[in-house]
């Protein structure tokens, strides 16, 4: 859950997660964003809202998250308007609007949640966290191990190894096929139940979310050749240009900028 009562512009950048926002007199869904956008509030207006873990919108709302992607979309769209009315009147909050349809939400997607766990957790190349969820998959206690360094938690340690017993019956299974082509297969499905759930591809979250790490780290590190090191870019003009393609920024205006740059990214406390 999150709170905001500030007035003015405020500077809103991709931080690959959904949102459901009320008040202002409108409910809607915000979608995952791929650049930024302006949010602006009247004088005295209260908005409340819940923040999807990536991932997991999608299944909540019961759309795919790419039909969301770069947009605000009523709630009276996905939900009906009776929720719509509820809401705005007071009768219920974003979040219990959330919890009422959680026992019928599907848990998440094993493989999508471990590889957005890998690339959260620093991976350079969506590549090289492919790889390691490979390695990882080889027993199930390793699977484990994966999802636990990941930051996943017990949930998706649960569900990585029930992928990994998921991926010994495929792999049995792949045996009478051509190994490059069963290969090549896998991962253009996990792409397309990547890019369901969390609004983009692989690619497009994995900058996200390292520009997201450097956003963390801003505070603590001197220097943007230094941040950009420690946040896992490539070199500081890797991060220029992240920062530019995201923010419509410089990194100097926006690391150092005024407070109209949203500070709410990546709350501790997610729903779902």
């Amino acid at each position: 859950m999150w709170r905001s009562a500030s007035a003015g512009p405020k500077r809103i950048v991709p931080d690959g997660c959904v949102d459901l926002v009320a008040g202002n007199g409108e409910v809607f869904v915000a979608g995952p964003d791929t650049s930024a956008w302006s949010s602006a509030t009247r004088p005295g207006a209260v908005l409340t809202g819940v923040r999807f873990v990536p991932g997991r919108a999608a299944a909540v709302l019961g759309v795919a998250a790419d039909e969301l992607r770069d947009r605000r979309v009523p709630l009276g769209e996905l939900w009906g308007e009776q929720v719509v009315e509820r809401l705005l009147a007071g009768e219920l909050s974003p979040a219990q609007a959330v919890a009422a349809r959680l026992p019928e939400v599907p848990p998440p997607d094993p493989a999508v949640a471990a590889l957005i766990g890998r690339l959260d957790a620093g991976a350079a190349r969506v590549a090289e966290a492919a790889a390691e969820l490979a390695r990882a998959g080889a027993t199930g206690e390793q699977a484990a191990a994966a999802a636990a360094a990941a930051h996943l938690g017990p949930a998706t340690a649960a569900a990585a190894l029930a992928q990994h017993a998921e991926r010994r019956a495929d792999t049995t299974a792949a045996r009478v096929e051509d190994p490059a082509a069963s290969h090549a297969v896998g991962e253009r499905r996990l792409r397309r139940r990547f890019v369901q759930a969390v609004g983009y591809g692989p690619a497009t979250y994995l900058r996200v979310s390292r520009f997201q790490r450097a956003v963390a780290l801003a505070p603590h590190v001197a220097g943007l050749a230094a941040l950009a090191a420690a946040a896992g870019y490539a070199d500081q003009a890797h991060l220029s240009r992240d920062c530019r393609a995201l923010t419509g920024l410089a990194p100097r205006a926006y690391f150092r900028g005024p407070s109209t740059v949203d500070a709410t990214a990546r709350d501790q406390l997610r729903s779902a």
